[in-house]
C-alpha cells in the first residue's frame, strides 16, 4: 500500500522524500544538486526556520494525496481470497478440460476400435456367406449335371452321384404290391401263400434286404359324400370308412405303404409314378419292383434274377412286349392319345408288361426327380416305357417274369427253370386269384427253404 501512496504524491515531493534531504542541510544545498538560488528561495519562504519548511512539505504531500483520491474516486482495497484463488480454479478448470480431452480421446479411441472390430466381423461374415453361396452353387451344378446325365443317357460321374445319408441301410429290392380298397381278400390270399408275414417278413428285411409292402393311396370321397353314401347303405365304399379299414388292416399286419395319391383305375400311371418316388425316398435299394395283387411271385427266384444285374446303373427288367395302339373307345385298353403313335394299327414302343417289372435305383431316382413333368398315358405300363424310352437304359427281357399258371409254371419248375412270376395272360393276372392262387403256389412254388438259403 505504501508503494501505491507514493504513486499519488507529486514528483517533487517524492524526490524530497527519497533523497531524505531538507533545506538548510549541510552546506545549505540539495543533495540532488539543486541550484543555490532555489535553496535560498526555500529559506526565504520558510522564514529561515527548518521546522516551518518541513510542515509545508508535509501539508503539500497530504493535499496532493487527497487531490489524488478525488481523481481516482476509490480507495485501495486488499484482494479477496476468492480473487486470489482464481488462478488455482483456472488451473483446475484447465486440468479438467485436459482430462476431459483425454477421456474423449480414450472414448473416441474405444469407439474406433469397436468400429474396426465390427468391420472385421462384417468382412468375415461376408467371406463366410460367399463360401456358403459357392458351396450351394456347386451342389446345384452337380444336381443339374446329374439330371442332364439322366436326360441324355450319358454315364453319371461318381463325384456327381448323390451321397447317401450316414447309417442308411442298403437293400436288395423293394417289392410294391399294387392293391385297391376292395381287394382285402386278395391281400389275405397273398399273405397266406408267397408273402412272409410278421416276424418272417422282418427277418427277410434284416437278413436278405428285401422289403415287401402293399401299395395304396387314399380315397377321393369327401366327408359329405361319405355321410350320403352311409345313409344310402353304401358305407362299404365310402371314403372315410375305407381309409379307416386300411388303417386298421395296416395296424394288424404292418405291411402297407400309403401314398399321397387318390385311388382310381384311370390314375394307375400317377400311382406308379408316386410309388417309385416314395419308395426311393424311404429305402435305399438296388431295385424297385412293382407287381399286381393277382400275381404269384417266387421271391428267391426274383432276387436271383435281379442280383445278376446289380452292377448295371440303369436297367429296366420285365417281359417286354409291343402291343397294338388301340383307338377303339369300346375296347378295354383304349388309348385316348393314339394319334401320338402315328397311323391307325401302329404298335407301342417296346415296354415291360404291367403285371411285374423292376427298375434300378438310378431310374427310380430319375422318376422321383422329374415326377411333375412326366406325362401320364392311360395305361401305366405304357407310361413307364415312355418315361424311359429316351434314356440310356438297358431293356432286359426275361420270360421267367411272366410264366403262365399250371401247367406252364409247373413244367418249368420240374425242369429246373423256376418262374419268378406266374399269371394268366387272358385275365392279366391269375383268374379268380383269391381261389386259385393257392393251387398255383402249391404246384409252382420254389419252396420255403429256397428263400432262407438264397444268397444274393
Amino acid at each position: 500500500m505504501a508503494s501505491s501512496l507514493l504513486l499519488l504524491l507529486p514528483p517533487w515531493c517524492l524526490l524530497r522524500e527519497l533523497r531524505g534531504g531538507v533545506p538548510g542541510g549541510a552546506g545549505g544545498r540539495w543533495v540532488a544538486g539543486g541550484s543555490a538560488a532555489a535553496d535560498m528561495g526555500w529559506r526565504r519562504a520558510g522564514g529561515g526556520a527548518d521546522g516551518v519548511a518541513r510542515r509545508w512539505v508535509l501539508l503539500l504531500c497530504v493535499g496532493s494525496f487527497c487531490i489524488g483520491l478525488l481523481f481516482t474516486d476509490r480507495m485501495w482495497t486488499l484482494p479477496e481470497a476468492s480473487e486470489v484463488a482464481i488462478p488455482n480454479k483456472r488451473r483446475a478448470k484447465d486440468a479438467e478440460l485436459t482430462s476431459g480431452d483425454c477421456n474423449i480421446r480414450k472414448v473416441q479411441g474405444k469407439h474406433d476400435y469397436n468400429d474396426m472390430l465390427h468391420i472385421l466381423d462384417t468382412r468375415q461374415d461376408a467371406r463366410s456367406l460367399d463360401k456358403t453361396i459357392a458351396n450351394l452353387e456347386t451342389e446345384l451344378s452337380a444336381a443339374r449335371t446329374l439330371q442332364d446325365s439322366f436326360l441324355n443317357g450319358s454315364p453319371v460321374p461318381e463325384e456327381f452321384r448323390p451321397s447317401e445319408p450316414n447309417g442308411r441301410r442298403k437293400y436288395l429290392m423293394v417289392i410294391g404290391i399294387n392293391t385297391a380298397f376292395n381287394s382285402r381278400k386278395r391281400r389275405d390270399s397273398i399273405r397266406n401263400t408267397w408273402m412272409p408275414k410278421g416276424e418272417m417278413r422282418k427277418k427277410l428285411e434284416e437278413e436278405k434286404g428285401i422289403i415287401i409292402r402293399f401299395v395304396i393311396g387314399h380315397s377321393l370321397l369327401s366327408p359329405q359324400a361319405e355321410e350320403c353314401l352311409t345313409m344310402l347303405s353304401f358305407s362299404a365304399i365310402s371314403g372315410g370308412i375305407v381309409d379307416r379299414a386300411i388303417h386298421a388292416e395296416d395296424k394288424k399286419h404292418r405291411d402297407f405303404m400309403r401314398l399321397d395319391h387318390v385311388e382310381g383305375y384311370l390314375e394307375l400311371s400317377g400311382k406308379t409314378r408316386t410309388y417309385f418316388a416314395t419308395a426311393v425316398a424311404l429305402w435305399d435299394a438296388n431295385f424297385y419292383v412293382k407287381v399286381d395283387d393277382d400275381v404269384h411271385v417266387n421271391i428267391a427266384t426274383l432276387g436271383n434274377i435281379l442280383s445278376k444285374h446289380i452292377l448295371k446303373p440303369r436297367v429296366y427288367i420285365g417281359c417286354m412286349k409291343s402291343g397294338p395302339v388301340l383307338s377303339d373307345k369300346d375296347v378295354r385298353y383304349y388309348e385316348p392319345e393314339h394319334w401320338k403313335f402315328g397311323e391307325v394299327g401302329n404298335k407301342y414302343f417296346r415296354h415291360a408288361t404291367g403285371q411285374l417289372y423292376a427298375i434300378s435305383k438310378d431310374l427310380a431316382s430319375y422318376i422321383s426327380l422329374n415326377k411333375h413333368v412326366l406325362h401320364k398315358y392311360i395305361n401305366e405300363d405304357v407310361s413307364l416305357g415312355a418315361w424311359l424310352i429316351g434314356l440310356d437304359v438297358e431293356h432286359i427281357d426275361d420270360r421267367r417274369l411272366c410264366c403262365g399258371t399250371p401247367p406252364d409254371c409247373e413244367w418249368k419248375a420240374q425242369a429246373g427253370n423256376t418262374c419268378a412270376a406266374s399269371f394268366d395272360w387272358k385275365c392279366s393276372g391269375i383268374c379268380n386269384s383269391v381261389q386259385n392262387i393257392w393251387g398255383v403256389h402249391k404246384r409252382c412254388s420254389e419252396g420255403d427253404k429256397a428263400l432262407l438259403t438264397a444268397a444274393f
